[in-house]
């Protein structure tokens, strides 16, 4: 049994279809009521339940023989600039699943971290060499959110140390794709750049409003190339965490450029310096997945953007939320070696 915690959410629900996939038996849980959740497969056993919960935690894992935690109060930089205290309260989420994951003898657990676990003076210019894993140290990581990453990656490594169950933890690196959110507070800039764009063509506003002054740098990685990522990750010997990103870097200009073309649009950019915008530049080092795995995330930004801004699109037009179809396949469904 392969328990996947969280699995309403966004990568939660594409990595429950590509389990379903590969036939595997799958436990699915969120705390979100069902009609909530991006995507749910008929196929897993669905369960609500608040896995801040010690309760529930155990109730989730009885039985199961791996366990994806992918379960976080979490959301863009606007969330988690102003959210601190309920991103830090996600850790009692890895705290109890771990203590459940010891006490029904799970063999393999997977922890989704973030790239925000890395040290803020390694992020100051918008030029940014890209981040290997060893610059989470000395740390000071995103308050709030990045710092019950970085805590509950501790807790996992010491886990495995002391109880022997093996433990796997990805950094992700700014996840976008479609069945994700596109709007109310929570969603991350390609989501939030392919509305703001849309609304402002179907409008005939001819604006758009960026945080900042445009010249942030970040990379995006495609959901596809996200969870082939995590899945090899958890099958792998990779005992420490691994950054899982894509090493293509923009600037939230540039990404709004893309957009515009996707869109055959040219808007008035008006820039809110006063906006949630993060840090100056991230990107990824993917030498030490490379190493293990011979591969990293490929699929470019233009080929992610253009399905991620037709998926939004339909949403918004439809002005309804549909859910992805039972025989959806991902366009990357064979896993990484």
């Amino acid at each position: 049994m392969i328990v996947v915690c969280g699995a309403g959410g966004f990568i939660g629900g594409h990595l429950v279809r590509q389990l379903r996939l590969s036939g595997k038996l799958v436990r699915a849980i969120d705390v979100k009521p069902f009609d909530e959740w991006f995507q749910q497969d008929p196929q897993a056993e669905n369960l609500q339940l608040n896995l801040s919960e010690k309760e529930s935690c155990e109730r989730a894992l009885k039985g199961a023989d791996e366990v994806y935690n992918l379960a976080a109060d979490m959301g863009g930089i606007g969330f988690i600039e102003n959210n601190r205290a309920l991103c830090m309260l996600s850790v009692l989420i890895n705290t109890h699943l771990l203590l459940a994951a010891h006490k029904y003898g799970v063999q393999r657990y997977f922890y989704a971290s973030s790239a925000c676990v890395y040290a803020a003076d390694k992020q100051q210019s918008t030029n940014v060499i890209p981040l290997k894993e060893s610059d989470a140290y000395p740390a000071m990581p995103e308050d709030g959110y990045g710092w019950e990453k970085l805590f509950s990656e501790r807790m996992c490594r010491h886990f495995q140390e002391d109880f022997g169950f093996a433990t796997r933890i990805a950094r992700y690196h700014n996840v976008y794709g479609p069945w994700g959110t596109y709007d109310g507070g929570r969603e991350k800039a390609p989501a939030a750049m392919c509305r703001k764009v849309i609304q402002a063509k179907l409008s005939g506003a001819n604006r758009i409003e960026i945080w900042g002054n445009g010249n942030q740098t970040r990379s995006f990685m495609y959901i596809d190339d996200c969870i082939a990522g995590t899945l090899s990750i958890m099958a792998s010997t990779i005992d420490k965490p691994v950054n899982l990103g894509s090493s293509e870097l923009v600037t939230i200009n540039q990404l709004v450029d893309i957009v515009e073309e996707i869109a055959q649009v040219k808007l008035q950019r008006d820039y809110n310096l006063s906006a949630p915008q993060g840090v100056n530049g991230r990107n990824s080092d993917n030498t030490l997945i490379r190493s293990y795995l011979n591969w990293e995330p490929s699929i470019s930004l233009n080929e992610g953007m253009r399905k991620t801004y037709k998926w939004i699109y339909e949403q918004m037009t439809k002005d309804k939320f549909t859910p992805a179809p039972i025989g959806y396949v991902p366009s990357t469904s064979v896993i990484a070696k």
